[in-house]
């Protein structure tokens, strides 16, 4: 087996294709998911993991509920506007029910303990709020020696989409955000909305998607809310798959481009606050102006071939080749 993985997420339709992604990839271990509160409540986005996974004949991943608010504040609203009430565009129902059970422990306790059973690295990704990251980090240090990446979706280089200044998964909860990223802990990859925007699919590879199979197709009918907000948000028929992208790197590292620098996270109660804070400076620069410190910083991926992206996404959701 190839990649062994745990997904922390918080589906949400880009969720529902990232798991799916690593559900039916033949070169993945998928040890675990587990679950945060984000673009819909916990119990919903917990039902919505169980149901992918199901949906994927993946009954043998154990999931495991976490963090149903942020660390510290409250967390202002879901992303309802564009995953629609339920997640999933208000098409969850029509998803088979899972037929394992939830794991009778939280998500941070099964975080722990599937990486403190495996001696090999494990890749982390971590495609909403990072509240039970920050979780796992502050109570299990050890287990984090375990992590050999942790591929994050969150954050931009430029503008928000949930202020102007914020991304979605770092605004839900700055605090856990800045812990995770700033600490040193484990080796992160950030996959910015910068980049994730750019990596859109259009009507064309949906419509390749729903005709692949009973997957692809049950796929596909999750879209419509999600694909209305992004025809707005993109100006043309197609939508953004985020956390898809971010799981593509973590499958085949280097399948995006990244650059190496700090990040901060602005925790205050400001405009600005959940922005992300990436010094793209030269070294040097940063060094004889502000004393910044030497890392380990993490990677930020900024580029990547998109219509070889976008291929490798449909060869592994529809089986094309």
């Amino acid at each position: 087996m190839g990649t062994k993985l745990i997904i922390d997420t918080d589906p949400g339709v880009d969720d529902a294709f990232a798991i799916a992604l690593a559900a039916l990839s033949e070169d993945v271990d998928l040890l675990g998911v587990t679950t945060v509160y984000g673009n819909v409540p916990l119990a919903a986005t917990t039902r919505n993991a169980r149901r992918i996974l199901a949906l994927c004949k993946r009954d043998d991943v154990p999931v495991a509920p976490g963090a149903a608010r942020p660390l510290v504040h409250p967390h202002p609203h879901e992303a309802r506007y564009a995953h629609g009430a339920d997640g999933l565009s208000g098409r969850a129902g029509v998803l088979p029910e899972p037929a394992r059970d939830l794991e009778p422990v939280d998500a941070v306790t099964l975080l722990a303990r599937l990486l403190e059973q495996t001696i090999e690295p494990i890749t982390v990704a971590a495609i909403g709020p990072l509240t039970n990251i920050a979780a796992l980090l502050a109570a299990h240090p050890r287990a984090a020696e375990r992590v050999g990446r942790l591929v994050i979706m969150g954050g931009s280089l430029a503008h928000g989409n949930t202020t102007a200044a914020a991304e979605f998964n770092i605004w839900s909860d700055p605090e856990a955000a800045q812990r995770v990223l700033t600490g040193g802990e484990v080796p992160c990859v950030l996959v910015p909305m910068d980049l994730t925007h750019r990596c859109a699919v259009d009507s064309t590879w949906l419509a390749r998607l729903a005709s692949s199979g009973p997957v692809g197709a049950a796929l596909d009918a999750l879209t419509p809310d999600y694909l209305a907000h992004y025809r707005e948000a993109l100006g043309f028929d197609g939508m953004a798959v985020h956390d898809a992208v971010a799981v593509a790197e973590a499958i085949r590292p280097g399948i995006l481009r990244t650059d190496t620098a700090p990040v901060q996270v602005e925790c205050s109660h400001g405009p600005a606050r959940g922005a992300t804070l990436v010094d793209r400076r030269a070294a040097g620069v940063r060094a004889s102006t502000d004393g910044a410190a030497t890392g380990p910083f993490p990677e930020i991926a900024v580029d990547t071939d998109l219509d070889g992206l976008r291929a490798f996404l449909l060869e592994r959701l529809g089986g094309e080749k």
